[in-house]
């Protein structure tokens, strides 16, 4: 008898899990590759993302009232499409948030503890990981409180900022603007973590759609706001070169940046938080269909958590702490994101026919073709490596 999730979250939970993975880290260093990419186009770069993050939320609300699972689209793809889709989508997850775990990672421990990074880091990660082994209803009270701190910290900076903004007209460079909002897409795509955790959701037919849809309208709004004030107060050129935007700005206002490094702090360890706890939900699934080793299939007895799943994710995230640093990692991520969403648009549609599924595809193609040179030649090489090992594994 396969071992199931117990359902423990309601609407506001699973709202919270998914607003404080999208309000990570890529907050605080997402908009300095875009500006790099996009120049004064980074607004219109993060519409384009809103645009291609919302198509793909609505496919994926409508396939997880479907298919009420822990996977997500690994799940979809296998039911609309067939296994290889599925389990291109579960790998494209798993690697890609597996990189955007030591992203959030190094950020905070560069923001706490410059110099420190790589040893801060690996610490952060050894706690979350503990923190969620002890179940999902602790993983949501603790995103909750980080949520708020990270909610506080944007609301006082963009008070602070916004006096000082002072935008200059767009140049609209079409080839910069997408490769910003492919890049910027790393920002949106927390919601994937709401459907992951299909199993663990109350009422997941009507649940899961509107967790995913108002926690994409709440981080869309407050992106267009940070991005709009720190763009506006530091320049494009000053925040392409930024390592630090929101405290670059504060300190470019005569503000102290402490607040920003707080803000920062809280907003990478919730969703560090949160995405462990995705990814090791994506590779419970996988294991129960030998897609992964079976013993990732395990449920704790009492916490009634992917235990063993999480442990693993927790001890191959320190390694690529150890090995990587933050922009490679955001690019890399975004890449295996949107070969995720592009499965899951692909699957709407085979279910449904929707409209929204095709503009959703069409954008996913679009950014990963847009993003830069050596994130697509990572992304290839690591999907050729899992796809000859599944094929492998079958022979």
């Amino acid at each position: 008898m396969r071992e199931r999730l117990v359902r423990q979250l309601g609407l506001v939970d699973a709202t919270t899990i998914g607003l404080g993975s999208m309000l990570g880290a890529g907050v605080f260093v997402a908009f300095a590759p875009a500006a790099a990419a996009a120049g004064s186009g980074l607004l219109a770069a993060l519409v384009v993302a809103a645009f291609v993050a919302y198509c793909n939320a609505s496919s994926s609300a409508r396939l997880a009232a479907r298919y009420p699972e822990s996977g997500g689209t690994y799940v979809y793809g296998r039911e609309q499409l067939g296994e290889w889709w599925g389990f291109a989508a579960g790998w494209g997850f798993v690697v890609g948030k597996i990189a955007s775990c030591a992203a959030m990672a190094l950020v905070f421990a560069s923001y706490v503890a410059p110099g420190y990074e790589k040893l801060v880091a690996v610490g952060a990660v050894v706690v979350l990981t503990t923190v969620n082994y002890r179940g999902i209803t602790r993983t949501a009270a603790l995103t909750r409180v980080l949520l708020a701190i990270v909610i506080v910290v944007l609301t006082t900076v963009v008070v602070l900022g916004l006096p000082s903004a002072h935008w200059r007209p767009v140049a609209w460079d079409a080839g910069g603007i997408l490769q910003a909002a492919g890049l910027l897409f790393f920002a949106f795509a927390g919601y994937a973590r709401i459907a992951t955790m299909g199993e663990e959701v109350r009422d997941p037919r009507r649940t899961i759609p509107r967790a995913i849809l108002a926690a994409l309208a709440a981080a869309v709004l407050i992106y267009l706001v940070i991005g709009g004030t720190v763009l506006g107060v530091l320049g494009p050129e000053r925040l392409a070169l930024s390592s630090a935007p929101l405290a670059d700005m504060l300190a470019q206002t005569g503000n102290p940046s402490v607040i920003a490094r707080v803000g920062a702090a809280a907003a990478s360890l919730g969703a560090l938080l949160a995405l462990i706890a995705g990814v090791g939900r994506t590779s419970l699934a996988m294991a129960r269909n030998r897609d992964l080793p079976s013993v990732f299939a395990a449920v704790h007895p009492r916490f009634s958590v992917p235990h063993k799943a999480e442990i693993a994710v927790g001890v191959v995230v320190c390694g690529l702490v150890l090995a990587f640093d933050v922009r490679g990692a955001i690019g890399f991520s975004s890449f295996g994101v949107l070969v995720y969403y592009a499965i899951a648009n692909a699957s709407a549609f085979r279910m449904d026919r929707s409209w929204v599924a095709v503009a959703g595809f069409a954008g996913c193609v679009a950014l990963v073709a847009f993003l830069p040179l050596s994130s697509v030649l990572i992304g290839l090489g690591v999907f050729a490596a899992g796809l000859l090992g599944r094929l492998a594994l079958r022979r």
